[in-house]
């Protein structure tokens, strides 16, 4: 039986802990930042591990349930708790440390709460790369990407956070400390507990650290738009990326010119890469190794996909402020989109051979169910598609209101249908944990109940995320 974070509960933690560990519930910490979902919480902001382990094993003592905080970017609701007893809201915004970098083992050891920019900006101090890039990067701190196992742009060639992490440091549901920060690439010494936690959302444990693997930085790095007549033609294209450059492709990005037409309606403002929008274009990011020109590859690229028929227009950005342009239109739709306002959102992914079918398919249905504008971007590379489906001009999400739940399970049912994931790299959250029981298998389902059982028998750690509580 969980009970609340009440006024004597929170006496008993501050004889524990110091008076900085302690903040105000703002808006900050209650609120989904689209505002979709409103929570309650004490906030409890520890400064060490050793601190987050006081705060578990006191909420296990006091049946008191914790909901684990990182950047507050989540798009599932996952640090979010609204119904049921009053939670401690765990924030890790005071653990931001980079302990330590091995730059010749290609490691960094931070802390939970550090802000992924700052990480990036450690490994580029001693010139590596950590790859892992998404537009909130800015504010998402690494522990919380590593719960949903975030992925981003450059999942093509460096893979999910899962793949990006080489250990954990982690404090249980009942307030032990796992040390399990590895910088060893094998170690085949029991179940791998790093990989049960990433991507288990704080359900399962507190990660306070990490230790990353970070790569050489590329020394030669290009980017270009390429307009293509289709989905069909853009998967052509990425083959043939794929055999001139192999793992040279950081990012191979799909867009449709819906994106650019809510960025010119509502901004931010973009440099538009092309002086008439196509319907379809793709963002092509590629780094090579010395002795490579990535223009000239870029360049070789283009002639072949434009004799094959698969592209019919171009242009590579010739400066670094040229390429910052570029991808600032590919990272400012989510906001444009945010300042429009979406009937339904959708992360989704399918097999790579199956996504023009799905946006062919996808479109039909929806066209049946209302009038509707739909924007859909992605990460082509790695089949994850962002298929949004937005009022038309002149209209609110709310006049489709009666009708968005029909929206996102057509949407959700052709994923399945496909082969595919109804969450791609969001994460399953509260939003999501019935899209989960119903297109999640049976089996799978209850090893991962009988997993929560034996790690949060109380079941303290974010109830509801992930599986019903």
């Amino acid at each position: 039986m969980l009970t609340d974070a009440d006024a004597a509960f929170l006496d008993r933690l501050r004889a524990k802990l110091p008076a900085a560990s302690f903040r105000e519930t703002t808006d900050h910490y209650v609120t989904e930042n689209r505002g979709r979902w409103h929570g309650q919480g004490a906030v409890v902001a520890p400064g060490s591990t050793e601190e987050v382990a006081t705060v578990i094993r006191a909420c296990a003592e006091a049946g008191v349930p914790v909901v684990p905080f990182g950047g507050g970017t989540g798009l599932v609701g996952g640090q979010i708790y609204g119904d049921g007893p009053v939670p401690v809201i765990l924030s890790l915004e005071r653990m931001t440390r980079v302990r330590e970098v091995f730059a010749t083992e290609n490691v960094l050891i931070a802390e939970a709460g550090a802000i992924l920019a700052d990480i990036q900006q450690a490994a580029e101090a001693v010139d590596r790369l950590f790859p892992l890039s998404l537009a909130s990067e800015g504010s998402a701190r690494i522990g919380g990407l590593l719960a949903t196992n975030a992925g981003g742009v450059n999942v093509l060639r460096y893979g999910n956070a899962r793949a990006l992490c080489l250990g954990l440091e982690v404090v249980t549901a009942d307030g032990r400390i796992w040390h399990g920060l590895s910088r060893l690439r094998k170690d085949n010494t029991g179940y791998d507990l790093r990989d049960l936690m990433i991507g288990s959302e704080g359900t399962l444990g507190i990660i306070t650290a990490a230790s990353l693997r970070l790569v050489p930085q590329p020394v030669g790095q290009g980017t270009a738009f390429m307009a293509v007549p289709s989905p069909e033609a853009a998967l052509s294209l990425l083959a043939m990326a794929g055999e001139q450059m192999a793992e040279g492709i950081s990012a191979f990005e799909l867009i449709h010119r819906q994106g650019l037409d809510f960025l010119a309606e509502v901004g931010p403002d973009v440099v538009p890469p092309f002086a008439e929008t196509p319907e379809w274009m793709v963002l092509i990011d590629v780094g090579l190794p010395r002795g490579l020109a990535t223009d000239d590859a870029l360049e070789t690229l283009f002639e072949g996909a434009a004799e094959a028929g698969l592209v019919t227009d171009g242009v590579i950005a010739r400066s670094e402020a040229q390429r910052q342009a570029f991808w600032a239109v590919r990272e400012r739709i989510p906001e444009a989109n945010k300042r429009i306002g979406s009937v339904s959102s959708h992360d989704i992914s399918v097999p790579l051979s199956a996504v023009p079918e799905f946006i062919t398919r996808g479109d039909k249905a929806l066209a049946r169910l209302g009038d509707f504008r739909i924007n859909c971007f992605g990460h082509l590379g790695d089949g994850n598609l962002h298929y949004n489906v937005f009022p038309q001009k002149g209209r609110s999400r709310n006049d489709y209101a009666n009708i968005r739940d029909a929206v996102k399970a057509q949407v959700h049912d052709l994923a399945d249908a496909l082969g595919g994931s109804v969450s791609a790299e969001h994460g399953v959250g509260r939003l999501k944990v019935g899209d989960l029981e119903r297109y999640g298998d049976p089996t799978k389902l209850a090893l991962m109940r009988s997993i929560k059982a034996a790690l949060d028998p109380q079941g303290l750690l974010n109830p509801g995320a992930v599986l019903r509580g």
